[in-house]
């Protein structure tokens, strides 16, 4: 289903959120010279790292049943550790490559001398960068030969017309050109060389960055693995508390909008029929004029139960899908509002996906309304493969901020319980952005909406 119309107002630049741009990529020369340096230290990074390993875990497992024994396998993971730090380094500035840093396990403050030395041979991690001192010495050394041999190849064979007339020259001697039977002499051996100087040269961007990336790749699997899943973790159990925060605020404003609008219209409403029952007897003339007072508060009551039902699950989201909902509230807005909403038909969105997207529409319009002094907004809803996007753009007096309320820091729980994202800007003056990116789930069976 795709709804669209066209606005004389002008699309926003495109904003970002709060993630971290990546590094920018280096272009071809400069990738050349940081993999050929990151190949060239691996070498005489591992070789000290892989002697240290054994020495110390050879030494301490041959005294594993005394006292030095243990202080010296904690001494070898921690001094892994250490070079896992330095590897971490070399992956981000010269991989130009994300390399976070694992949480490892720490004792408590209170915790005594034999606990702080037993505590890091209890982390997984902790083997994890013991391995890579030891796997790192054999990726390490096929990085540097194998780099050192193609600049020496492609420098050599460029240059072997300069410096060829410094070689001794015997009858005796076979160059390589005489053994391969495509000449002899000096000519045709300086032609053989410039044609491997040229291949290699060719090929060196290729054969560096393959070697440099199975060194940093075996480096990221041990030494950045776990800290990938610990972040993934963090994320889920901080969009869980989200979630569950959000959902209690909002059972407690709704229990407070229940409490001070439609409980006190049906109290009033009980009161006046009492009263009502009670006039029969005494004033029937009087017990119309009460009923019809007792009639608007009945009526007051339902709409306001409408109105909160609406700010629970929208009965037009639930029958007829997001697209009708989202056109519903640009009717209902007192705001002149521009909407360009594309759903296709062919991507369902999960139920809480939906629910997510109708809400920060919801919400940004009605802080529109309230709060902007807008003459005209404009929003855009686009959904692709990956998520939906939502912005929602006016012309008002602007300084809406997540910390001052107006419903956006609620939006932000509501947004962190769905991996969903929030971003405002709204520059003293105007105008105002409010940017959203939902991750699009997928609709468990029986679940997809209309």
């Amino acid at each position: 289903m795709t709804t669209q119309t066209t606005s004389e107002i002008p699309s926003p630049p495109p904003m970002s959120y709060d993630a971290p741009a990546p590094p920018a990529r280096p272009g071809p020369g400069r990738r050349l010279l940081l993999d050929s340096a990151y190949a060239l230290s691996a070498f005489f990074v591992a070789l000290p790292a892989f002697v240290l390993a054994v020495v110390l875990l050879s030494a301490g497992l041959g005294l594993v049943l005394v006292v030095g024994g243990v202080l010296l396998l904690s001494l070898a993971t921690q001094v892994a550790r250490g070079v896992a730090h330095l590897e971490r380094h070399r992956l981000r500035t010269l991989q130009r490559r994300p390399a976070p840093a694992p949480v490892h396990l720490a004792p408590l403050p209170s915790a005594g001398f034999w606990r702080r030395m037993l505590t890091p041979l209890r982390d997984p991690q902790s083997w994890l960068d013991v391995a890579w001192s030891l796997v790192g010495l054999v990726t390490g050394t096929l990085a540097f030969a194998v780099t050192i041999a193609w600049w020496g190849v492609a420098l050599g064979g460029l240059t072997y017309w300069a410096w060829q007339g410094f070689l001794p020259d015997s009858d005796d001697d076979q160059g390589l050109a005489e053994l391969l039977g495509l000449g002899e002499g000096r000519l045709a051996e300086s032609l053989l060389q410039l044609v491997l100087g040229v291949v290699a040269l060719l090929t060196l961007p290729l054969v560096v960055r393959l070697v440099a990336l199975v060194h940093g790749g075996t480096a990221a699997l041990l030494l950045c693995g776990r800290a990938e899943l610990q972040s993934q973790v963090r994320r889920v159990e901080g969009g869980r508390d989200a979630a569950r925060k959000a959902e209690a605020q909002a059972l407690r404003r709704l229990e407070r909008d229940i409490h001070d609008g439609p409980q006190q219209r049906l109290v009033r409403l009980g009161m006046d029929l009492a009263r009502a029952r009670r006039q029969l007897e005494r004033d029937p003339d009087r017990v119309p004029e009460i009923l019809d007072g007792a009639l608007v508060q009945a009526r007051e009551a339902v709409e306001e139960l409408r109105s909160l039902s609406r700010g629970i699950a929208p009965p037009l989201l639930v029958d007829r899908g997001l697209a009708a909902a989202l056109a519903e509230l640009v009717e209902l807005s007192g705001v002149p509002v521009a909407a360009d909403v594309r759903l296709p038909g062919d991507l369902a969105l999960a139920p809480h996906v939906e629910t997510a997207v109708y809400f920060v529409c919801a919400e940004a319009l009605t802080n529109v309304n309230k709060h902007s002094g807008a003459a005209r907004a404009r929003l855009l809803v686009h959904a692709d493969d990956e998520a939906v996007e939502v912005l929602v753009h006016d012309d008002g007096t602007g300084g809406a901020h997540v910390s001052k309320g107006l419903g956006l820091a609620g939006l932000q729980q509501r947004l962190a319980g769905v991996d969903g994202e929030l971003a405002v800007r709204s520059p003293v003056g105007g105008p105002t952005e409010v940017r959203a990116r939902v991750p699009r789930g997928r609709p468990a069976a029986g679940e997809a909406g209309p």
